[in-house]
């Protein structure tokens, strides 16, 4: 710590250390509202949805709280209104209204979305007639409190022994107290959960550590207000500590809404765009066959640019599959084995080998390289097991480069045959390259195959251990 706040700190009592922390309201006002507009369009979508709309309510009137909480803002209430400290029954509406939003919420969600029960219905009735009743109570006792002269920042204690005006000071805190500690206990019950994914947990813990933040606030008010009931000054609490444990505990409550669907968010957008980055390799390779390419399109999403990718290298190697060398593979996945690489990634290395030299043989002699045409039964290739026969085009040079992924979803093909049975001496039977319709499982292998080209020397390492194996008798011609 600064020697100058240290110094204020033992110079000036804690009134001026904890105000030099004071956090401006508008800073989680900023907040609450970004994660409403984040939070706003699925609770459009889905109105009917009890959970969403408490979600919604809840940050609508947690940003309200926070905009007319401002010292400025509440003097200009005064001012409109006409009434001095008018304010003060408005703010504490909000905030009575924030603490049933936040019960209707953990209700939803201990119940399920789905749940329309006679009892949760009764129990969402009962949470909003109770606050509402506190609502009432609040606007009755201003009426009948005598407070004349307006303060803006510490009017919780300055009021604290007035008429009317203390039990409505208390009331307000009970009511908020009283929700916050229910809201942390059932939130506390359900992070314990082991079904829960990783950013559903880290909002609950968000959430959670909001509602504890809050209960710091009430408890610094309750103190300053108690204190003066005793004939004791203790109002830096309220004025100095309270507003930023409520600016925090507001922050803490935004992030929690706003880490399960960001965090989703960008997970699978950072997914996407690294199945995409790691198939470029097979891509750049595939590109040769007939020197074509994906074309291009400023407003593919990402999605759509994998799909256009991972379709492109399937028609590609596609049009390879008659000069597959089917002995080579075999050969090299032999190899692979002996070099000391596992199972998964010895299959992938004697694919690149394959592919590479399926490439080569194609450059050499491109007017050999015919495909299969759209039929109506199963296709079977060289090397290649049976298909649906509903999702290849007829060869071209750009044929398929636009692909919008039927290529690669209804015409699905078994992929990669299994090799020889018996194998190599000692081997089990060479594992399949299989395609499915699942884009996951469709994108599995040619991620493989594209990872192991990024590593040049193991597949020359691989190569020349195969072309120094002895052809297996009997193997079919390359072309």
């Amino acid at each position: 710590m600064p020697a100058t706040t240290t110094g204020a700190l033992h110079s000036t009592g804690p009134a001026d250390f904890f105000g030099e922390l004071y956090i401006s309201f508008w800073i989680p006002t900023a907040v609450l509202t970004a994660a409403l507009v984040i939070k706003l369009p699925s609770i459009v979508k889905l109105w009917r949805d009890s959970l969403l709309r408490a979600v919604g309510g809840l940050l609508l009137l947690a940003c309200c709280v926070f905009v007319f909480a401002v010292p400025s803002v509440i003097a200009w209430t005064n001012r409109v209104v006409g009434v001095p400290n008018v304010a003060a029954p408005w703010v504490y509406s909000l905030i009575t209204a924030f603490c049933a939003c936040c019960l209707l919420m953990i209700v939803a969600w201990r119940n399920g979305p789905a749940d329309r029960s006679p009892a949760t219905r009764r129990l969402m009735r009962w949470v909003v007639a109770v606050y509402a009743a506190v609502i009432v109570v609040l606007w009755v006792l201003f009426a009948l409190a005598d407070v004349p002269r307006e303060r803006l920042r510490d009017l919780d204690t300055y009021y604290a022994t007035t008429p009317f005006m203390r039990e409505e000071i208390l009331l307000y805190l009970v009511a908020h107290t009283a929700a916050c500690l229910i809201t942390y206990r059932l939130i506390r019950n359900w992070v314990r959960a082991e079904s829960l994914d990783v950013w559903l947990r880290g909002g609950l813990q968000a959430l959670a550590l909001g509602c504890a933040l809050n209960l710091v606030f009430d408890a610094a008010k309750l103190t300053a207000v108690v204190a003066r009931w005793t004939g004791h000054d203790l109002d830096w609490l309220s004025t100095d500590v309270a507003p930023p444990a409520a600016a925090l505990a507001a922050i803490c409550i935004a992030v929690g809404f706003i880490l399960p669907h960001s965090g989703q968010y960008l997970q699978d957008r950072w997914r996407v765009r690294t199945s995409h980055r790691r198939l470029r390799p097979l891509y750049l390779l595939t590109r040769t066959v007939d020197d074509s390419r994906v074309p291009f399109a400023l407003r593919a999403t990402p999605e759509l640019r994998l799909t256009r990718r991972e379709t492109f290298i399937r028609d590609a190697l596609l049009r390879l599959t008659r000069h597959l060398d089917e002995d080579l593979r075999r050969r090299a996945y032999d190899a692979a084995l002996d070099l000391g690489h596992e199972a998964g990634r010895a299959k992938a290395l004697a694919a690149a080998v394959a592919i590479q030299d399926a490439v080569a043989t194609r450059r050499r002699s491109p007017e050999s390289g015919v495909t299969a045409t759209l039929a109506t039964g199963p296709l079977v290739f060289p090397g290649l097991g049976t298909g649906t026969g509903t999702g290849w085009g007829a060869d071209s040079a750009g044929g398929s480069a636009g692909g919008s992924g039927a290529g690669c979803g209804a015409g699905s093909t078994a992929g990669w045959a299994a090799g020889d049975p018996a194998g190599a001496p000692g081997r089990t039977a060479f594992p399949e390259f299989t395609v499915s319709s699942d884009p996951t499982d469709l994108l599995k292998d040619i991620e493989a195959v594209s990872l192991a080209l990024r590593e040049p020397a193991e597949i020359e390492a691989v190569r020349a251990l195969a072309a120094a194996s002895p052809a297996k008798s009997g193997a079919p011609a390359r072309e």
